[in-house]
């Protein structure tokens, strides 16, 4: 793995998808959702761009920004849904 901006993005999107029963958690191997760690993982990332401001690529800016806006759409909706039962 290449260690650089989009690897680390990626390490946490995994994390958080997990989190959000999109993939299944290694351990349990089953989807399990979890939306205080998927919260997390998503400030995680959010904190990561505010510290790389002025220091990332346009791709860079992009691709994290395209990550955050996916990842919150996800959670809202997993959000809704827990919130309804």
């Amino acid at each position: 793995m290449e260690k650089n901006l989009k690897s680390i993005v990626l390490l946490l999107t995994t994390q958080a998808m997990i989190n959000l029963g999109e993939i299944d958690d290694p351990v349990l191997q089953k989807k399990n959702i979890n939306l205080e760690g998927s919260n997390l993982f998503i400030s995680l990332i959010k904190v990561l761009k505010e510290k790389t401001v002025g220091n990332l690529s346009e791709g860079e800016e992009l691709f994290i920004t395209e990550v955050i806006d996916n990842l919150k759409k996800i959670y809202e909706s997993k959000r809704q849904v827990e919130s309804e039962k």
